[in-house]
């Protein structure tokens, strides 16, 4: 079979260096020294992430399977598979790299990368993916051209580098951007103006403007208020709310005990809760509330604690806050990779009954609807309509459990791992052995307890939607 693969390939390169001399012979050599350690797709995933959207997550996810797929080469493949690259001599001098690569020919880390950043991007945006493939195919081509690389070495580059970026979808589902399903609600009304409307604006959150002179000038009837005032306003038709995801859980607790309809205008940093809902500025809120159209969602509580997404005990948090410090510097998963390693590193086991089942425990994590993926790292909610609690929780009584935690985290295995425990259920009880501990809601630290009631309510908030 070698044999037959060997003369495959010097004869595909002897028709590559019987092509006659051109302009692309520099052009190739250039482009081939360009993509030296992925230079080249480090200067596109920075075109593409000045645009929101598509681009931005493809230009993301790209990096992230350049990632995988140069390790995966350079690293896996070339040390175990040493391979000669073809002789100098088989091409004309002008198309010869004036410095040639000394390290296995098997398989092409610069057509891994190519192909994972072409793939990655296209599973985001099949626009930008259009764009990227005929660039990282002259990539590709570039290294047989200019004699450094057999064509099957190319070959299996691009494959490992395809299935690099297919892998992302384990730690980073696609469609997540996609709203969640929700019930329908037939009783919203619509505010014309505003006019009903209060609104608590936390001008602390995020990193943009004050987005008080924007609603007061899309709802000039609206009322701008805090949320101590809100008792105080027994006629408002419906709560709105602008800020980070603790300010949003604040009004939503309000707004489902009250039974008034809540009209979200994401401002905070991260913005998960409205993100799930499908609302991504204020021009999506105006048209629902202008329309009159909306949906009803789940919500869940902790002891008589409200939250719209998720609530932690042991070294979650810590884990949230560490990853969220350094993920600018060194990217989302990789952050994500360091701060776990850290916390489990530093934390104690917690001894607690989880529904009357005794259990020692690193971290406990509660999900308001079930998140994806099913591994560690929840990124998203398909729905949020099942009335269920994502509870998942990692076992402290296992022989070497953080590092078998940590590593079927790493290879996205977690599902088979006996440390690592996944349930979807409706409520939750969990009793503390020792001193009282604190609770972490939506970002927030909230007081201590040795007893946890966690319960989903289902269609507990209506919300306007397009």
């Amino acid at each position: 079979m070698w044999k037959r693969v060997s003369a495959l390939d010097k004869k595909l390169m002897s028709s590559s260096a019987e092509l006659p001399p051109s302009r692309l012979d520099t052009g190739f050599k250039r482009l081939s020294k360009t993509a030296n350690h992925s230079l080249l797709w480090f200067v596109v995933a920075a075109v593409l992430a000045t645009a929101k959207g598509p681009s931005r997550r493809g230009a993301l996810r790209g990096l992230a399977a350049i990632a995988g797929a140069s390790a995966g080469a350079n690293l896996v493949g070339k040390s175990l598979f040493p391979r000669r690259r073809p002789a100098a001599d088989l091409l004309a001098v002008p198309r010869r790299l004036a410095k040639r690569p000394t390290s296995s020919s098997f398989p092409s880390g610069h057509s891994a990368s190519a192909a994972a950043f072409a793939t990655a991007v296209a599973m985001e945006s099949p626009k930008a993916g259009a764009v990227v493939a005929p660039i990282a195919a002259a990539v590709a081509y570039s290294r047989v051209h200019t004699g450094v690389h057999w064509p099957t070495d190319v070959a299996a580059g691009a494959a490992v580098g395809v299935g690099a970026a297919l892998l992302t979808r384990r730690w980073w589902p696609l469609g997540m951007h996609e709203p969640a399903s929700a019930y329908e609600h037939a009783d919203l009304t619509s505010l014309q103006d505003g006019d009903g409307l209060v609104v608590v604006v936390n001008p602390q959150s995020g990193l943009g403007p004050d987005p008080t002179p924007q609603i007061v000038e899309e709802w000039p009837k609206a009322q701008i208020a805090s949320v101590e005032e809100l008792d105080s306003l027994p006629d408002a038709k419906a709560l709105g709310v602008a800020g980070g995801d603790g300010t949003v859980a604040a009004v939503a607790a309000i707004a489902a005990e009250r039974d008034l309809p809540m009209v979200l205008i994401p401002s905070g940093t991260l913005n998960h809760f409205a993100r799930d809902v499908g609302i991504t500025g204020l021009h999506d809120t105006a048209q629902a509330v202008a329309d009159g159209v909306g949906v009803r969602v789940d919500l869940a509580k902790v002891n008589e604690q409200w939250f719209v997404n998720t609530a932690s005990l042991g070294g979650y948090p810590d884990m949230v806050r560490i990853r969220e410090k350094l993920e600018r510097r060194w990217g989302k998963w990789p952050a994500a990779g360091i701060a776990l390693f850290r916390v489990l590193q530093r934390a104690k086991p917690l001894h607690m009954t989880i529904d009357g089942d005794r259990q020692l425990v690193w971290f406990l994590f509660v999900g308001n609807g079930p998140y994806r993926p099913k591994g560690f790292a929840p990124t998203m909610r398909p729905r949020l309509d099942d009335g269920l609690l994502d509870v998942r929780y990692v076992r402290a009584d296992r022989p070497f459990s953080r590092t078998r935690f940590f590593i079927g985290a790493l290879f996205g295995a977690l599902e088979r791992s006996r440390t690592y425990k996944h349930l979807e259920v409706a409520s939750l009880n969990v009793e503390v052995h020792g001193a009282p501990i604190s609770i972490a809601t939506d970002g927030e630290v909230r007081g201590r307890s040795t007893h946890f009631a966690f319960r989903s309510r289902a269609a507990a908030l209506g919300i306007y939607r397009p």
